[in-house]
């Protein structure tokens, strides 16, 4: 019996292991995830669901529904009707680098970085113990969870917004 216990506790965690191994894309990982129902509401609107389901790789600086929730009163609802389809894409791609960086290959310091929306930069310093996003408006969001790896790139969760702008500092 107490092998019997020890081989079905070993299937299943083989079993678990296995499908944990599978990897889902970066938007199948964000629409598992209560807190992305807003980034996923958009990504859709914007028609960007097979492009950032593709084979990437990708790197997503991936806001909150928090971060969300903090812009002015209406700004979402604004940026989710038809007419402001390209301000919502040109925003969410602002959060998408085209390479797969994990929390290892930032850089130390402070350097630029160009996004998918390739007009603007974002400055993005790592201190060692924490990385944070300057926009272009000169706010900072800070990555408050690294690395959600994904078969077709990285997620970074951050706590703010990135909106396109002016070319930030970049210390």
């Amino acid at each position: 019996m107490t092998h019997a216990r020890t081989f079905a506790a070993a299937a299943l965690a083989a079993l678990t292991l296995g499908s944990a191994a599978q990897a889902a894309s970066i938007v199948e990982i964000a629409s598992g995830d209560d807190r992305f129902t807003t980034l996923v509401a958009a990504v859709g609107a914007a028609g960007l669901v097979d492009a950032l389901s593709g084979p990437g790789p990708f790197t997503v600086f991936a806001p909150t529904n928090d971060a969300f929730a903090a812009l002015p009163a209406g700004t979402v609802e604004t940026l989710l009707k038809p007419e402001n389809k390209q301000q919502l894409t040109d925003i969410l791609l602002y959060h998408v680098d085209d390479r797969k960086l994990t929390a290892a290959g930032i850089p130390s310091g402070s350097n630029y970085f160009k996004p998918l929306l390739t007009s603007q930069r974002l400055c993005i310093t790592n201190t060692g113990t924490a990385v944070t996003i300057a926009d272009g408006t000169g706010d900072v969001a800070t990555v408050i969870v690294a690395d959600i790896m994904a078969d077709n790139g990285v997620i970074h969760v951050i706590d703010k917004v990135l909106l396109p702008g002016t070319r930030p500092a970049c210390h």
